[in-house]
């Protein structure tokens, strides 16, 4: 069950074999069954965790409007963290919830500052997947402040196919920040070729 977390190290950095057994020993399964949640708001996120397989989503409630706000998905080979209230030890300000079953691997606070201090090469690794994730952000304030809804919309298809497949309209919608019937129009915009 850890290869493919291996994997996607191994992708950025090298592992002996006595550090890949370090290295998974340290992690734990943990299964969602659709809509189950991960954490919630208020929760500490005490666990970073990998997706082996399946879909989540993060959303956070207005306040003001009670209207769900999606920060992310994460499909498989990807990691659902809240990174402040992991790293911190802190209540977290969203809630990650399964979209339909997944399995994921995790590791706890404790257990991931004691892997890091074993295996110092993991602080490049965990670096490198922080930068991907800062880009992601950046990119996405880019395209929210500076570009239409129809161009967030095609850079959104480009850029994640299978959460495409996987994920309802409406929560891409909202992780788009329009409306479902507006998605809904793009899209039949794009079908028809006027694009």
């Amino acid at each position: 069950m850890i290869a493919p977390l291996i994997k996607n190290i191994q992708s950025k950095i090298q592992l002996t074999e006595e550090e890949i057994k370090l290295f998974a020993d340290s992690w734990k399964e943990k299964k969602l069954d659709k809509n189950d949640l991960l954490f919630k708001t208020g929760d500490i996120c005490r666990y970073d965790s990998f997706v082996i397989s399946g879909c989540v989503k993060a959303f956070y409630i207005h306040p003001t409007t009670g209207k769900e706000e999606i920060l992310f998905f994460a499909i498989e080979d990807w990691w659902a963290t809240d990174l402040d209230s992991f790293s911190n030890q802190s209540p977290s300000d969203y809630t990650i919830q399964a979209l339909e079953d997944t399995l994921l691997l995790q590791i706890s606070h404790d257990a991931f500052e004691k892997l890091l201090k074993a295996i110092p090469k993991l602080e490049r690794y965990f670096r490198l997947i922080l930068h991907g994730y800062i880009s992601a952000i950046q990119k996405r304030i880019i395209l929210t402040n500076a570009h239409s809804a129809e161009e967030r919309y095609i850079e959104f298809v480009k850029r994640y196919p299978k959460i495409i497949q996987k994920v309802p309209q409406y929560l891409i919608a909202s992780y788009l920040g329009i409306t479902p019937e507006f998605l809904s129009k793009i899209r039949a915009k794009r079908s028809l070729g006027n694009y």
